[in-house]
């Protein structure tokens, strides 16, 4: 998912308030590091129990969206590069564009956030079950506890960004442990009947691609904010394209492997009815002690990943209602300097979200699926703005003396944003016409939105 760049252009020397000249101290292997980072998050910890039914098979669609992820990753590397700008994604569509495409970006990535904390909180409930195991039988039991933690991790927002930033600190350590320990050391304990009958789906190759397309690219996303600031990094027109191609090949065997010891040692119909599928492979393998110690990282892991994209929640349409885009109450600050209403308000949409479907369908995975998809398909919309305006097809189209792009070349036409722009609509097919639907409706209600307040003056609060 994407996160906001605040960056400066170029690669000159920084002045401390000594007076001395700091140099841009980041290399390629510590952008990596910054990539590997924000891309490995609580969205795989249930990705292989919802990609079960498609069995070894689905390794397929993770070798597929590693390649998207990269194109990805390089269209976000290059427009950081060439030129940085607050708001990331949203800032560079409403430049090229103008307000009315910006608007759009920041609210269909808006949605993609609070779409997503459903997911988040789902994953964190399942692996707590393994402490508390009677929490599987309870009715409504995943939901409370999901809502409760949703909730805890915005009042801590409320107490301000130095507590959430501590807070982080403390969760965001533990998140590679589940993954690298089982994805390396489980594959000495595959058992090949695991893995059979390859394909149980039936679909072809593109067919299997589509399906598992949301579920896969939730994982990757968040790509794009490992774009570090231009001017902290040595040399970012070679150093952040090669960084970011170099970390997603990291996560994306990671994700693979990862897949293949989870599926290969946990049998597929005890898999695809799990709640905590790492914590199985890991019992399978290890014993109590080895699910018990996953159970914990993930559990804490996914605190920290529901503790960031909260704190992150509001920041966008903050930026947007200073720039008069969105309502003026999501510039608000309280006294605190927290946007406590943008994180009230998310909040509640996504807890309407989690509520109406753990009421209308059955299993975790039901409600972990639909809320992968709806939030998948809506971060597809800046990334297929981001594409365009990288691939320069946006030339046609953009107001050539617009100033805020002037002296900048954008030419000439990179065919990996071209990738990126197909696979962010095959993305958008994949999730199916439920996600499609309450995405294209979320989206037609921001045109009111928008209306109200096109002509109303940017916030100064």
């Amino acid at each position: 998912m994407m996160k906001p760049l605040d960056a400066t252009a170029g690669n000159s020397p920084q002045m401390t308030s000594a007076g001395t000249d700091v140099r841009p101290s980041l290399g390629i292997w510590a952008c990596s590091a910054l990539v590997v980072g924000n891309i490995i998050g609580s969205g795989f910890y249930l990705s292989p129990a919802a990609l079960a039914p498609y069995g070894a098979a689905a390794l397929v669609g993770w070798v597929g969206m590693a390649i998207a992820a990269m194109c990805l990753g390089l269209v976000f590397a290059r427009l950081a590069s060439v030129r940085p700008a607050t708001g990331g994604p949203y800032a560079y569509s409403r430049m090229a564009f103008g307000p009315f495409a910006g608007f759009l970006v920041a609210w269909a990535y808006w949605i993609s956030i609070w779409a997503s904390l459903p997911a988040i909180a789902m994953a964190f409930a399942g692996y707590l079950a393994v402490f508390f195991p009677n929490l599987q039988h309870v009715p409504g039991g995943f939901t409370a506890v999901s809502l409760a933690a949703m909730w805890l991790v915005a009042a801590i927002n409320m107490f301000g960004v130095k507590s959430a930033g501590r807070f982080q600190i403390v969760t965001v350590g533990l998140k590679l442990v589940p993954f690298i320990a089982i994805a390396l050391i489980g594959l000495f304990w595959i058992e090949p009947q695991n893995l059979t009958p390859v394909n149980p789906s039936g679909l072809s190759v593109l067919g299997l691609i589509s399906a598992t397309a949301p579920l896969t690219m939730f994982a990757f996303l968040g790509i794009e904010s490992a774009t570090v600031p231009a001017g902290d990094v040595d040399d970012p027109k070679r150093t952040i394209p090669r960084a970011t191609v170099l970390g997603t090949l990291c996560c994306g065997l990671v994700f693979i492997l990862g897949t293949l010891v989870v599926m290969g040692t946990v049998p597929r119909e005890a898999l695809a009815r799990s709640a905590a599928p790492f914590s199985d492979a890991a019992f399978m393998m290890w014993g109590w002690w080895g699910s018990t110690l996953v159970a914990a990282a993930v559990v804490l892991s996914s605190i920290g990943a529901l503790n960031g994209w909260t704190l992150l929640m509001a920041q966008v349409p903050m930026a947007a209602a200073r720039d008069g885009l969105f309502p003026p109450v999501f510039g608000r600050l309280s006294s605190r300097g927290v946007p406590q209403w943008g994180i009230v308000v998310s909040m509640l949409l996504a807890s309407a979200l989690l509520v109406l479907q753990t009421s209308g369908v059955s299993g975790l995975m039901a409600v972990y699926r639909f809320a992968v998809d709806l939030s998948t398909t809506a971060a597809m919309v800046p990334y297929v703005f981001c594409s365009l305006v990288e691939g320069a097809l946006f030339l046609a189209l953009a107001r050539p003396r617009d100033a805020e792009w002037a002296g900048i070349r954008i030419g000439p036409y990179k065919p990996y944003a071209l990738v990126a722009f197909v696979f962010s609509l095959w993305t958008v097919y994949g999730s199916g016409p439920q996600a499609g639907l309450w995405c294209l409706l979320l989206l037609l209600v921001a045109l009111p939105v928008y209306l109200s307040v096109e002509r109303k003056e940017p916030s100064t609060s």
